[in-house]
């Protein structure tokens, strides 16, 4: 498929809901786990949602319209939100990715996007020259990341429980793991 922005608007705008109904309610048994040392917790990966919504696609979009390539992105810190997922509850998580994200929906909308600025390029720190839709088609693509990692968190509680039945279930078997990358 190739990049299309009411497409991928049409996925960002579903993330919020979707988390929110696999996560408001769950006992702590199940999201206060991880996947082993040095790996996150679902609260940690909604907390790092909402910080890519405050300081990574948006940011990045504008930067790209007001100056191109003239000036690189600045890196985002991997490791920002983990505080927060500390010291904020994951109801109160799940609210602000919600609140954050239909903010930046609302100004990607209203910059009524054409072809010809999803071209535009800006200046990625490690990769070089990016365009505009390779940056929201890869706000999309992390999106999904992180709903195919929550499934992984919560899947790994019941690694053990499912005995021989885990040969066949993929998720237990994915190489990805929730340490930062």
């Amino acid at each position: 498929m190739n990049f299309d922005l009411q497409n991928a608007i049409a996925l960002l705008a579903r993330t919020p809901a979707t988390l929110d109904a696999l996560l408001r309610g769950l006992p702590d048994a199940w999201t206060a786990c991880n996947e082993g040392d040095a790996t996150w917790t679902p609260a940690a990966v909604i907390a790092h949602l909402a910080h890519g919504e405050r300081t990574d696609w948006m940011v990045r979009t504008r930067l790209i319209l007001a100056t191109g390539e003239a000036e690189p992105f600045r890196p985002v810190d991997r490791s920002a939100h983990l505080e927060e997922a500390q010291k904020t509850s994951l109801p109160d998580l799940l609210d602000d990715f919600a609140r954050l994200r239909t903010t930046n929906l609302d100004e990607l909308r209203a910059l009524n996007l054409q072809p010809a600025d999803l071209a535009r390029r800006g200046i990625h720190p490690a990769f070089g020259p990016v365009t505009l839709a390779q940056l929201l088609a890869t706000w999309t693509t992390h999106d999904l990341t992180h709903v195919h990692q929550l499934s992984r968190i919560l899947a790994h509680q019941y690694r053990e429980a499912v005995g021989p039945w885990s040969r066949y279930l993929g998720v237990l078997h994915c190489d990805g793991h929730s340490a930062p990358a």
